[in-house]
């Protein structure tokens, strides 16, 4: 028996940041110390705090160490693990109080936070079964098997209320109810795991530090619409989430969890992996059992709806990580625990990854209804530097922009749609007054117009138009006119493309036109980008009473276009000047500005 735990984070971004070696240098300091057989260090997944990684958590009075290094660790293991004094100039200074020290559930990170989802990340070694087991695991399979019919299972989830999370937001008990009453003689669940929005590591997350709750969750899917086999669908950019679900399957097959007869009740159920490539499109159903098919990722028109004619022709369900990790909790906890959860409409939480513009970046799990005011100011620490909100982009390439009008806005599926944006499969990329909404809109286009399959005509040619014409307004270059081509064609493509991709590809122009509009004309107009952002429409400029001749700005200049002799006055040549921004930045005298 252990009398210490230590946890240290693995997910991507502390792994990233180094975390092996931390977990390396421990085993050796714990070694050299002789405390070997009294404390015990696991690797776990994401604990949600990733502007803080490396994380290092130490049990049983559980000490939250951020920012680890490894020339820390000595100091960590003589101290705290042998001598029992908590080294708190390491320690995550939110926890630390005038009085000592309070829980990490007590912060404002983690208070406001429901985590189901999540509920087993940093918590857990997801390459341990036993760990998952532990906690319940696999619990909910034996219930489903031993206790409950196939229509049992289906009512549960209908009266949860669980939609899908991977976006569209559909019912799940609907989809399962509507592929069971498909017959055929073979069926199919799916996981996508193919999370490809700017910004969004949810599911990966989950796959990294509990594997075992989607493999469980994929299984009670199979009994209930009569499948014996489930194919996931991962990303192979996703390396250590691919490693650690290839050990989740061999280990519940050796525990006889996946394959033949499990828990003796004659249900079979196999799983196996496909690795896709990184194309975007194929989040979008129908591209992503075309490309576990072996063909070229690419939509097919629908009806038929994979219910009814999905994965090689037969009846299949899809849906994404997220969803699936709620699954298990709802067979053990009941419809009614859910549903209690959330708004009327959207149950339960959602989990969003924030990104962008503010302190906390990482992981959070939220009761659906909590405010984005909540999530960015309370949750995710504000803006730094003392910027102001200008918006969040929900949704990733296929979601809207929020602006500072909606910020107390109940976050849920009807409200983010009514205000012009969606859920996405969780993105959630906060922007400051530095923004420019037009640069911004164009850099989500980008991305669609990358990842287009060119398969239908509206989306290959309707977004790089639509690109062409942003292009033009960045560059000062554009008329009033083009303007009204622009949201011409997004209603164009939102109405005529084949799948999703397309059909929501506009929504972030949509958006920024709706609320930001005169950042639009300022473009055009005025030929000046308002937040100082697009090059071609900016100048840097050397005010001439506040410049002391210092030459500091012309030695950094990469450019050579900044002119003028020691304690005198300096100016910038146009001509040469590449719009860096280096001038700018190194001036001590706050002489030079963008105009």
């Amino acid at each position: 028996m252990y009398r210490s735990h230590v946890l240290v984070c693995g997910g991507t971004g502390c792994t990233s940041s180094g975390s092996p070696q931390i977990i390396e240098r421990l085993k050796e300091e714990i070694a050299k110390q002789g405390l070997q057989d009294e404390v015990a260090v696991i690797q776990t997944g994401c604990h949600g705090l990733c502007a803080l990684g490396p994380i290092m958590i130490v049990y049983p009075d559980a000490s939250f160490y951020s920012m680890v290094k490894v020339e820390d660790i000595p100091e960590i293991v003589s101290e705290h693990l042998l001598k029992g004094r908590v080294v708190t100039r390491l320690l995550y200074d939110e926890t630390v109080t005038a009085g000592g020290v309070k829980a990490l559930v007590d912060t404002d990170f983690y208070k406001k936070q429901h985590r189901i989802a999540l509920r087993n990340c940093g918590v857990i070694n997801p390459e341990v079964i036993d760990e998952y087991i532990g906690t319940g695991g696999y619990e909910a399979l034996g219930k489903v098997l031993t206790e409950m019919t196939p229509d049992d299972v289906i009512k549960v989830l209908l009266d949860s209320g669980l939609r899908g999370r991977g976006g569209g937001g559909f019912p799940t008990g609907l989809k399962w109810k509507l592929a069971k009453q498909n017959e055929a003689d073979q069926k199919y669940v799916c996981c996508n795991a193919d999370e490809g929005d700017p910004g969004a590591f949810m599911d990966r997350s989950v796959l990294e530090g509990d594997p075992h709750v989607v493999l469980e969750a994929m299984a009670i899917a199979g009994y209930a619409i009569g499948a014996n086999q489930g194919y996931i669908y991962v990303r192979a950019e996703y390396p250590i989430a691919v490693d650690r679900l290839k050990i989740a399957i061999e280990q519940a097959r050796e525990y006889n969890l996946l394959g033949k007869d499990i828990f003796g009740t004659g249900f079979d159920f196999d799983i196996d992996l496909r690795l896709g490539a990184g194309a975007f499109v194929c989040g979008e159903e129908t591209a992503l059992m075309t490309s576990i098919e072996g063909k070229r990722g690419e939509p097919r028109p629908r009806p038929p709806f994979p219910a009814q004619k999905g994965l090689f022709g037969k009846p299949t369900i899809l849906n994404n990580v997220e969803t699936y990790a709620n699954i298990p909790q709802i067979i053990l906890n009941g419809p009614e625990w859910f549903a209690a959860m959330g708004t009327e409409k959207s149950k339960g939480t959602k989990v969003f990854a924030l990104g962008g513009k503010i302190r906390n970046t990482g992981l959070v799990e939220i009761p659906m209804g909590t405010t984005l005011r909540e999530v960015i100011e309370e949750i995710g620490g504000g803006i730094p530097n003392g910027k102001k909100f200008k918006a969040a982009q929900t949704g990733g390439p296929s979601g809207g922009c929020i602006p500072a009008e909606h910020f107390d806005i109940p976050i849920d599926y009807d409200n983010l749609i009514s205000i012009g944006s969606m859920m996405g499969s969780g993105g959630l990329i906060v922007m400051d007054e530095d923004d420019c909404m037009v640069d911004i809109a164009k850099f989500f286009l980008e991305f669609t117009v990358e990842e287009s399959c060119g398969k239908c005509t509206p989306c290959r040619i309707g977004t790089r138009r639509m690109l062409e014409i942003l292009t033009k307004i960045t560059k000062g270059q554009a008329t009033m006119e083009d303007l009204e081509k622009l949201e011409e064609l997004c209603y164009y493509i939102k109405e005529n493309s084949l799948c999703g991709l397309g059909q929501t590809a506009p929504n972030p122009v949509l958006s920024t036109l709706r609320y930001f509009r005169d950042e639009y004309e300022a473009h055009i107009k005025e030929k000046r980008c308002p937040a100082g952002v697009c090059k071609s429409l900016l100048s840097y400029v050397i005010d001439r009473d506040k410049c002391r001749g210092c030459t500091l700005c012309a030695r950094n200049c990469p450019a050579g276009a900044i002119i003028g002799s020691v304690k005198n006055p300096h100016i910038i040549d146009k001509d040469k000047c590449i719009k860096c921004g280096a001038c700018m930045e190194k001036c001590k005298f706050g002489a030079i500005y963008k105009k």
